[in-house]
């Protein structure tokens, strides 16, 4: 189950709504939801929280049309989930189309081009995990909301309701709790 907030800071503090991520299937169209959100216009502070079920959380922070800035707390959990995966995929530099291009180098047999079997790739080293593959443990910008109150400290050693205790660092858990 996941939990997915937006907060968006204004010149009377912050302000919470809950959000569904059906329609988001990559990092931008998370980016361009936050914007949305901005009440004062575009330079506006969004922070798009995602949790699922206190096994990782994210954070996702977008200062008007500046890059996003991500942080996920555990990355190789996160990266099981499809939300979880499409914030890793983006830390890690995995293109969307890597699949894909993956399938095409594959013969019909189902091994890979040069290859004439597993054990062949593996000696080769065409089998090796621990290319890409999502770290355990914190992936992204820790100092993501530093300016903000939560230091890259603080941050590192969340875990349960992280969520909570950022926006209560922030001044908005009554606005946060409001939607949760």
């Amino acid at each position: 189950m996941y939990f997915a907030a937006l907060l968006a800071r204004t010149e009377d503090g912050w302000e919470a709504s809950d959000t569904e991520l059906d329609d988001v299937e990559t990092l931008s169209d998370l980016a361009d939801l936050a914007r949305e959100a901005a009440a004062d216009g575009a330079d506006d502070t969004v922070l798009v929280f995602i949790e699922q079920e206190d096994a990782w959380f994210g954070v996702v922070r977008v200062d008007g049309e500046e890059d996003p800035r991500v942080f996920v707390s555990n990355a190789a959990v996160a990266a099981r989930s499809s939300y979880g995966a499409m914030l890793t995929d983006e830390l890690l530099g995995h293109d969307q189309d890597d699949e894909e291009d993956e399938l095409d180098t594959l013969d019909l047999d189902g091994t890979e081009d040069g290859y004439e079997d597993e054990a062949a790739a593996d000696e080769v080293g065409g089998d090796d995990l621990s290319d890409g593959a999502a770290p355990a443990g914190p992936l992204g910008e820790s100092a993501i909301l530093a300016d903000l109150g939560v230091s890259e400290r603080r941050l590192l050693a969340l875990d349960g309701d992280a969520l909570v205790t950022i926006a209560d660092a922030l001044g908005a858990a009554e606005v946060l709790e409001a939607v949760r």
